[in-house]
């Protein structure tokens, strides 16, 4: 052992497999100095023996935001879900080692959340978050024997009738929040994410009034899915006439603004009207789901703000004449199954289908089967199949179409607007 001092602090010095090892041990005191170097050498000897150090087993809640730190670089709202999990895992465990952490305590937290009207996917959510902390310590592979996952509720939602979307589209244009007609609208008639109706800029949409007609586009910037980011949505003419209006609002501004930017909405005569106040362009609008509860509250029906997006799929998807890949580049989905979840596996055309078939047994003449389709053997003969959700006759005018939409639409726009 050699030690000595410079400066009024120790180092140590000693030589180890022929290499010169000199360090200073930070300290003034020469038994902290001896301590020093008797760990240093005691490490070296570990090392090249491969024998590895045990880590000290941390608290839990130190191991969970340790486990939070190693999520950098994913999407921030990944990250915001993860430790949105974890605070009621660090509020039971968060006292304890990670060592101490039992498939009985697993299975108690889990029967615990379900008894607080938790829902079985939110569950789920949590345990596999404890499952990614337990595993860095070499912990999980005990606790998951027979710890199976909650089955979930795989229900997409439900797809609006158009009754149901004119009492909702009238109880948003009475709605206090004068964003909440814009944004149902966009809902709606694009399909997009709440999410994705947040990202919009003005740079993204582009709207060409010709008289009382107008065509209009929407880029997507970015999506959820690599699929969805970059797709070309074109635009109703109540979404063209709504966001015309929603953006004169607030005059001319930066191509960069947000369709729907941050505000704040100020009562007006005794809370019957509304105005908007302290706009703030440059950042996306939070919520609307207090204004969207209060509507459902007000009609009486049950719908979440996704089911807008389960609405535009379904309606694509039953009509027959709209194909799989269309519908899946202007919802941007991914794989068929996600389209299925979606559409309900597109009832009206199997109907037809069915139906076709039906007839062509009937149709069957004794003895041979001719060539050729239903209509061609029997024309008068055709399908009666139940029109659940409207759709335009094929051979239909599109402007007539329109001007019927702007006939129902455009009074309500003007008396919210």
């Amino acid at each position: 052992m050699s030690l000595y001092k410079r400066g009024g602090v120790w180092w140590f010095k000693f030589k180890f497999q022929g290499q010169i090892i000199r360090e200073t041990t930070h300290s003034g005191r020469n038994d902290i100095a001896r301590d020093a170097e008797r760990a240093r050498r005691r490490e070296l000897e570990l090392a090249v023996n491969r024998i590895t150090r045990r880590e000290p087993m941390p608290l839990f809640r130190v191991a969970a935001k340790r486990w939070q730190q190693e999520k950098a670089g994913l999407a921030a709202k990944t990250i915001l879900g993860y430790k949105q999990r974890t605070v009621p895992l660090v509020k039971v465990y968060g006292h304890m080692l990670v060592c101490d952490v039992t498939r009985e305590d697993v299975l108690a937290y889990r029967s615990k959340r379900l008894s607080d009207k938790k829902s079985p996917r939110t569950v789920n959510y949590e345990i596999c978050c404890l499952r990614g902390i337990l595993e860095g310590y070499g912990l999980w592979h005990a606790i998951a024997r027979k710890l199976p996952h909650l089955r979930e509720n795989r229900n997409a939602g439900k797809a609006i009738p158009f009754d149901h979307e004119n009492q909702l589209m009238l109880a948003c244009g009475a709605s206090l929040a004068p964003s909440l007609l814009p944004l149902f609208t966009v809902g709606i008639d694009t399909g997009l994410r709440s999410s994705e109706i947040k990202a919009l800029r003005r740079k993204d949409v582009t709207i060409t009034w010709n008289g009382s007609l107008a065509c209009g586009e929407l880029v997507m910037p970015k999506s959820k899915t690599e699929a969805g980011k970059g797709r070309a949505i074109p635009l109703t003419l109540r979404t063209c006439a709504t966001l015309t209006a929603w953006l004169a609002r607030f005059g001319e501004r930066s191509p960069d603004d947000y369709i729907f930017p941050r505000h704040s909405v100020r009562m007006l005569k005794g809370g019957k009207e509304s105005a908007i106040f302290a706009v703030r362009p440059q950042q996306q609008v939070q919520s609307w789901q207090r204004a969207w509860s209060k509507v459902l509250r007000d009609t009486g029906l049950k719908y979440r703000w996704h089911d807008l997006r389960h609405t535009f799929v379904t309606r694509l998807a039953e009509n027959p004449n709209v194909s799989e890949e269309t519908i899946r580049s202007l919802a941007g989905h991914v794989s068929k199954e996600m389209l299925q979840r979606h559409s309900h596996i597109r009832v009206r055309a199997k109907q037809e289908a069915i139906a076709a078939l039906e007839l062509a047994r009937l149709n069957q003449p004794a003895g041979g089967t001719k060539v050729g389709t239903v209509e061609e053997r029997n024309p008068e003969a055709q399908p009666q199949v139940a029109e659940k959700i409207w759709l335009p006759p094929r051979d239909s005018n599109p402007d007539m179409l329109i001007q019927s939409y702007r006939g129902d639409f455009v009074p309500l726009l003007q008396k919210q607007l």
